[in-house]
């Protein structure tokens, strides 16, 4: 059973939060999810189940502008670590585990470099490095408009946001058929996150092309990298980048997998977090 409850943080924004804790053992590792881009943060039925099989309490939230949080107005990746640091205070968690998908992995790794004390471990499914010109950061990428849009900053992303249309070709085959199968409640979460308005997107975008706050090399705990080789969204590159960036990391390619049937990988990440926590 998941519960949903609202967080007022300390600046008076709220989040909204899930968390399946009821039935966890009192020594059950904690994890905490985050959202890829669009999303709301509600935690999907895979991920529910894949967590309540190992006896996992998972957690998750929207982040700001996303599924009933407040906005955070020039947020950076960083500024999740604080927002999760009052998650996990509230609900008196004292040590977790990060693990995020997409849009989700920057916000688990800021987790993993800015709360050193608090996160064991990490995971990063289909996650982009920092913006850099020390690779081709677009090189593969079936549909980079908003990015590059969002280099030119908030106002022009949002005027690509006004006229943007979604290139299904950014999704393999083996991604349509995750969504069609295993992975529906994603693209329906996707679509309810799309109807609700564009700012998260807009606001990750950006966040994503500007310094994000901290330093992934400087990252001291366990990191798992997993990576589909056929990425269309998030390129294999960035995740090497990651590889030779982030000394505790190792990477996980899946050479057949796209953006979406990469998180296949999602329960035996789970017992890699547990193998090593």
């Amino acid at each position: 059973m998941v519960v949903t409850r609202d967080l007022r943080l300390a600046d008076g924004r709220m989040l909204r939060v899930h968390d399946t804790g009821g039935g966890a053992a009192p020594d059950a590792l904690t994890l905490l999810w985050h959202q890829g881009s669009p999303q709301t943060g509600e935690l999907l039925e895979p991920l529910v189940s894949a967590a309540a099989a190992r006896g996992v309490r998972l957690l998750a939230y929207g982040r700001p502008s996303y599924g009933g949080s407040s906005p955070h107005p020039g947020r950076d990746v960083a500024s999740a670590a604080g927002d999760v640091q009052q998650v996990v205070d509230a609900l008196g968690v004292a040590r977790f585990a990060v693990m995020g998908a997409s849009g989700g992995g920057p916000h688990a790794l800021a987790c993993a470099a800015l709360l050193p004390d608090r996160v064991a471990g990490a995971v990063c499914l289909a996650g982009l490095a920092p913006f850099t010109d020390a690779f081709d950061w677009y090189a593969g990428m079936a549909s980079d408009g908003g990015l590059r849009a969002a280099v030119e900053g908030r106002a022009a992303r949002e005027r690509y946001a006004a006229s943007e249309v979604f290139d299904p070709t950014v999704f393999t085959a083996a991604d349509w058929a995750a969504l069609k199968g295993a992975w529906s409640s994603l693209g329906a979460d996707a679509e309810r996150a799309g109807a609700a308005g564009p700012d998260g997107l807009i606001d990750d975008d950006v966040a994503f092309v500007t310094p994000w706050g901290f330093d992934v090399g400087r990252i001291d705990a366990p990191v798992l990298l997993v990576q589909g080789g056929q990425d269309r969204v998030v390129p294999p590159s960035h995740a090497e980048w990651l590889l030779r960036t982030c000394p505790s990391a190792e990477l996980w390619l899946r050479p057949r997998d796209g953006h979406i049937s990469v998180l296949d990988a999602i329960p035996v990440a789970m017992d890699w977090l547990r193998a090593r926590l």
